[in-house]
């Protein structure tokens, strides 16, 4: 049986994110939205905070990593 590689962004997200910058691209595939969203959330300061690399916008995987942990403790401490 062959073993299959997880490409899946979001599959990596659960188990790890890559050892690497993340682009626009890889945000709204992993939050599964479109990527206007991902520079709506950016304008608004709402969604993981990016950064500029030259006129490329990039993510760090630990940024996103502590936003996704912020924002399900603030939903459990709501509900």
């Amino acid at each position: 049986m062959a073993t299959h590689t997880q490409t899946d962004p979001r599959a990596t997200l659960r188990g790890g994110l890559p050892d690497r910058y993340l682009t626009p691209d890889d945000i709204a595939e992993i939050f599964e939205v479109p990527k206007e969203t991902v520079y709506q959330w950016r304008k608004k300061r709402t969604g993981p905070p990016g950064f500029r690399i030259g006129k490329h916008l990039r993510y760090d995987p630990a940024d996103v990593r502590a936003y996704v942990t912020e924002r399900k403790s603030a939903d459990q401490a709501a509900a």
